[in-house]
């Protein structure tokens, strides 16, 4: 008998469904009912990345043994239940890699030539003459090693920049960041650092890694270009460096809070770029990710290995292992 699969959505469901639907029991829900949704099933797709609901419905959960998200960032399915039981979880790696690295080189550029300045200048139909920078030959840490923070570092290699990595792991000669920092020797290269790039996942070791302290540390002329979740950023501290010119600008895809609160004074900051958490959505996303899922459920049910498997206790597929593990049935 097929496993009953339970598809947790916001407003929207996930598209292209139709070929699942017809060979597995699927019953959608939003987070309101997704306790009773989850009675008897075996695997939960979780397509609304912004739901914390999986925590209060876990009382249902009694025969789950699978979780899918349809993100990158697992942290939103990381509740007790999952990490201390065999649950296990994948995420949907690869979907997102290479439309994120062109945002975060869109945004560098964008920093650099003062593109807002020029955008708001033509709104006002205002002839504004100034300089703008190169960003050959300018140093960028980027903080995440994984699939994202290594297609981010191709490309902005390719563009002329010198790039630096931060992951797990010290190491030279890394083929896409040459250098490698650990999370140890973090701070010690933020005051070299012209772009600050923030694409690893949200654990207890990143969370509130960019604080004042951090901010403080990067020259007066750094940008900040954030990918990956907002809790890694101390917004309060953000907005204080950035009033202060104590930070030349920011890009930033994510919030510790989203949507962004319209109070936020990072709206009508001139040296921010704010966008709704869509720095990996390109045309076609959504029916990658439903076919990602569709790819791992047959595997799941001919027991042979799941792609994108999660470490659990790190919160992201582990680099030095196959991205392919068993899950027992």
């Amino acid at each position: 008998m097929p496993p009953t699969v339970t598809v947790l959505h916001d407003a929207d469901k996930p598209p292209a469904m139709q070929g699942i639907e017809r060979d597995f029991p699927v019953r959608y829900c939003t987070g309101e009912s997704l306790a009773d949704a989850l009675t008897g099933a075996e695997v939960l797709f979780v397509w609304d990345f912004r739901s914390r609901a999986l925590a209060d419905a876990w009382a249902g959960a009694s025969a789950l043994r699978w979780v899918h998200a349809a993100s990158a960032g697992v942290d939103h399915v990381l509740v007790p239940g999952v990490l201390e039981g065999e649950i296990v979880v994948t995420n949907s790696r690869g979907v997102f890699d290479q439309p994120m690295a062109e945002y975060v080189l869109g945004a560098i550029l964008a920093l650099a030539k003062d593109l807002p300045t020029t955008l708001r200048a033509q709104g006002e139909r205002r002839w504004v003459h100034r300089e703008t920078e190169r960003i050959g030959g300018k140093r960028a840490l980027v903080v995440g090693t994984g699939p994202i923070g290594r297609a981010t570092a191709r490309l902005l290699t390719a563009a002329g920049l010198v790039v630096t990595g931060v992951g797990r792991t010290a190491r030279a000669g890394d083929p896409d960041f040459g250098r490698v920092l650990d999370m140890s020797e973090y701070r010690n290269a933020l005051p070299d650092t012209d772009f600050l790039v923030l694409a690893a996942p949200l654990t207890e070791q990143t969370r509130g890694m960019v604080d004042a302290t951090a901010l403080a540390a990067l020259p007066n002329t750094a940008r900040l270009v954030n990918v990956a979740r907002g809790p890694l950023v101390v917004a309060d501290a953000l907005v204080a460096a950035l009033a202060a010119g104590e930070l030349a600008g920011a890009a930033l895809d994510v919030f510790d809070v989203e949507p962004l609160p319209t109070d936020s004074p990072l709206w009508t900051m001139p040296n921010v770029i704010v966008s709704p958490h869509m720095s990996g959505d390109v045309l076609g996303w959504r029916e990658e990710l439903v076919a990602l899922f569709a790819d791992n459920l047959a595997r799941f049910t001919q027991d042979r290995p799941l792609r994108n498997v999660v470490d659990k206790r790190r919160g992201y597929v582990p680099s030095k292992q196959s991205e392919e593990s068993h899950v027992d049935r």
